[in-house]
């Protein structure tokens, strides 16, 4: 088997390119996903930044939404930058009608609480998982989480907000690191897939 994993980009709106690239420097295969078909050929999925409602209902529409939530139930690798940090949440505070989640991580999530569009920011963050520098951080429209499970392990915060999350085989992020040029966090991300994928064939 390849060590090379193959992961898939939620490509129904938002950001999808900036995550094909940042994945490509992660040593893995990157492809678009946006049918239960191709979800059923890769080894992980990001669920990239956009908005959160619409990425919901398109979903829906392409009937990947049921499948998506059955393969992260069953442990599939998941990584949500923004809106995707929304659609990994057990639980939205104010959600908008209409508005589902994938779930798999026990936790709250408050929509858009950095503020709106003309109030997106920079901040370094420190991550842990990730050596080295903190990692830039872009914040658009961001949410933060209100708080966590006990199954879910808070991996960075900023001013007292908790900004990134993993449980398992999820990992979320409030802000774009696919924005920077600095890939460790989808580094840190293909190597939760390939241990994943090392687990499965044993």
């Amino acid at each position: 088997m390849s060590d090379t994993p193959v992961i898939g980009v939620l490509a129904l709106q938002g950001d999808v390119r900036e995550h094909l690239v940042a994945l490509a420097t992660a040593d893995a295969v990157a492809r678009p996903v946006r049918r239960p078909e191709e979800l059923a050929e890769v080894d992980g999925l990001v669920l990239p930044g956009g908005e959160s409602t619409t990425i919901s209902k398109l979903a829906v529409l392409f009937g990947v939404m049921e499948p998506l939530r059955a393969r992260v139930r069953e442990g599939l690798p998941v990584y949500g930058t923004c809106a995707g940090m929304i659609l990994l949440a057990d639980k939205i505070l104010d959600p908008r009608s209409g508005q589902e989640t994938v779930g798999g991580i026990d936790m709250i999530v408050r929509r858009n609480a950095f503020g709106r569009q003309n109030e997106s920011f920079e901040a370094a963050v420190d991550i842990k998982g990730v050596e080295g520098d903190p990692v830039e951080g872009v914040f658009i429209r961001a949410p933060w989480v209100e708080s966590v499970g006990a199954t879910a392990e808070v991996l960075a915060e900023h001013e007292g907000h908790i900004v990134a999350v993993r449980q398992g085989n999820a990992l979320a992020t409030s802000f774009h690191p696919e924005l920077t040029g600095d890939h460790r966090v989808h580094r840190l991300f293909a190597d939760m897939v390939r241990a994943n994928r090392a687990a499965e064939s044993l």
